[in-house]
């Protein structure tokens, strides 16, 4: 076992680059999430430091956007405009390509959304994603569940899709989109559950894929071969299409999201904590 990674299953080399290397390319933050490769760089959240951060190889980190409303997950539509869920005004925006901020989504059925965590859009424009209530006081919450939502485009309010769920976190489709992976993230639970997408796009099944034996998890991504990463407490864990434990990604630090970029997106990034890290592998991301 090296000290960045971990092998369960011999296939995990496949994710592996020979000049793989874990390496460290921005520190000192509060508590890094929302990870999404935007325009040739990647864009990141510090939640409690009410800041989205920009960083460029060459050039490194600097502010891209303070305040942010305590913004956490991140992500980018059809259009490369930036999507991002906000702790702080508890709604979904979309940054326009002058600057300017478009509210998506703040409520559903006349009530606050809880505290949108993470997104992702699908190839029809439809924005998914998850409202745990982390984030706010307990008398401050107006859904009556914990939601997995749809948004489609143009529309006033979101669907929701899912609301068996305790704390709803990070999400993400397999490549052909017809499986949507959801993250459980309460303590006691740390599981990713798997949904059948539906012609509709409504959600089926929601069995149980795979349980994280180390915190819980919290981010996950898909690469172009299906393979499922899911940040945990000890890095990125690795899992096959049917929920079989690859390998570890090992981080110093607890990792909270991760996503592919850089060339042929076969750069994995990985937010955990005060810090952000890269590795190059052979697998390339969706």
């Amino acid at each position: 076992m090296s000290d960045w990674f971990e092998i369960v299953d011999e296939s995990f080399e496949q994710v592996l680059a020979s000049a793989s290397e874990l390496r460290c390319i921005a520190d000192g933050f509060e508590f890094t999430e929302g990870p999404t490769w935007h325009q040739g760089g990647l864009v990141f959240s510090d939640i409690p430091a009410d800041t989205i951060y920009r960083w460029e190889e060459g050039k490194g980190h600097f502010v891209w956007r303070r305040p942010s409303h305590n913004a956490n997950g991140n992500t980018v539509d059809r259009e490369g405009r930036l999507v991002t869920c906000e702790h702080g005004t508890r709604r979904v925006t979309r940054t326009e390509r002058d600057g300017s901020i478009t509210v998506l989504a703040d409520s559903y059925k006349g009530r606050k959304l809880n505290s949108p965590n993470d997104v992702v859009v699908r190839s029809d424009g439809t924005i998914w994603f998850t409202d745990p209530p982390y984030g706010i006081k307990p008398e401050q919450v107006e859904q009556s569940a914990n939601y997995v939502f749809r948004l489609d485009p143009g529309a006033a309010e979101p669907t929701p899709l899912a609301s068996d769920f305790s704390m709803p976190n990070g999400l993400a489709f397999s490549p052909e989109e017809t499986t949507l992976y959801v993250a459980d993230s309460d303590t006691g639970i740390h599981h990713i559950r798997r949904f059948r997408v539906t012609d509709e796009a409504g959600l089926s099944g929601g069995e149980v894929l795979a349980t994280i034996d180390t915190g819980s998890p919290d981010g996950i991504r898909v690469d172009t071969a299906g393979r499922l990463y899911s940040t945990a407490g000890d890095g990125v864990h690795v899992f096959g299409p049917q929920g079989d434990l690859l390998g570890k990604i090992k981080t110093p630090e607890t990792a909270a999201n991760c996503a592919f970029g850089g060339a042929e997106m076969r750069t994995l990034f990985i937010t955990a904590r005060s810090t952000v890290w890269a590795v190059t592998l052979a697998a390339s991301g969706v």
